[in-house]
């Protein structure tokens, strides 16, 4: 989190954080009972923590919530864990979780994740024009959405012989 080209699309990225800030960050996401905050690990290398995914501001009533997601670790960028991590989300959330719709927005300038929800199929809904500044310059804000009815569940490679579906771990503890 003190990697400023990882940071740079995020909203946190103006203010340093201790190793307890973001510990108090996650353990505050895992009591909320309208969020579910999961690590990021690769299949072959598990005890590796990639970055995170959100489901957040889930509303019960209107079925819906907003994906956030970090890789955080520079050589896992554009190797699609962005969109399997997506798609395991939103299977999660219309299958488990009986939603009917979830949202997520980004940079425009945040190519990676852009095309990681585009592959996922999320339709643009929406721009907010020069809605952040960002490395010296207004950026527009591109606001996308996926509903339940859209929703195309991806088929993954089988994971190698070694290993089991269950080491793709989705656990709450990031």
């Amino acid at each position: 989190m003190g990697d400023r080209e990882v940071t740079q699309y995020l909203e946190n990225r103006f203010f340093p954080h201790s190793k307890d800030d973001l510990m108090n960050y996650i353990d505050g996401k895992n009591e909320d009972p309208n969020c579910l905050f999961l690590g990021i690990l690769s299949i072959s290398s598990p005890d590796i923590h990639i970055g995170n995914i959100k489901l957040d501001y889930i509303d019960w009533i209107h079925r819906r919530g907003e994906i956030g997601i970090m890789i955080g670790e520079k050589e896992y960028w554009g190797k699609g864990f962005g969109e399997e991590a997506i798609r395991g989300i939103c299977e999660f959330a219309f299958r488990e979780l009986n939603l009917m719709r979830v949202t997520a927005g980004c940079y425009a300038h945040n190519h990676g994740s852009r095309r990681s929800f585009d592959k996922a199929g999320f339709t643009v809904e929406g721009i907010y024009r020069k809605h952040i500044w960002c490395n010296g310059e207004w950026n527009d804000e591109v606001l996308m959405g996926l509903l339940k009815y859209e929703y195309q569940p991806h088929s993954l490679p089988a994971p190698p012989e070694s290993q089991t579906e269950d080491s793709l771990d989705w656990s709450s503890d990031a």
